[in-house]
């Protein structure tokens, strides 16, 4: 890459943030995006009930990996938190994940996956384990240089 390209990775989960357990699907996240040539700090481990308030201080970077918050559960807030944020939504990834992740996890489609825009960043949560890092960079991998470039202004045909 010709430009410095920063990302972020955000490991929502309460468990972890509380110690509880160590968060293996950050740095997955993370491996990736420096393989791909991404400025990427370790991965920031935020309670689900903190991720509001911490999405609203935080300067975004180019790009955003939210990983965890995107099942069922009360406590699973990430997609409402992220969702009124967007400036625009791009669901074709998250139907390309859940393509991707269903022939061998089915219950794949359970997630609340999401990803989209805010300014020149691309954002995507997705859920909190290592099979879903896993697949997430598979599905990104084609993607997230041509997304970075158009979002920075250079449209390649």
């Amino acid at each position: 890459m010709v430009c410095s390209v920063t990302a972020l990775v955000i490991v929502a989960s309460t468990r972890a943030a509380a110690g509880v357990y160590e968060d293996r699907s950050g740095p997955i996240l993370v491996s990736w995006l420096r393989a791909k040539g991404f400025d990427t700090p370790a991965p920031v481990i935020v309670a689900d009930a903190n991720l509001p308030a911490f999405l609203d201080e935080l300067e975004f970077p180019q790009v955003v990996l939210i990983s965890g918050g995107t099942g069922l559960t009360p406590d699973d807030i990430t997609v409402d938190t992220l969702i009124p944020r967007l400036d625009k939504e791009i669901p074709g990834i998250a139907h390309a994940f859940w393509n991707y992740s269903m022939d061998a996890v089915p219950t794949a489609v359970l997630s609340r996956t999401v990803a989209g825009t805010i300014g020149g960043s691309f954002i995507m949560a997705l859920p909190g384990s290592t099979g879903a890092a896993r697949d997430a960079t598979a599905v990104l991998d084609p993607l997230i240089d041509h997304i970075t470039g158009t979002l920075q202004g250079h449209h390649e045909h």
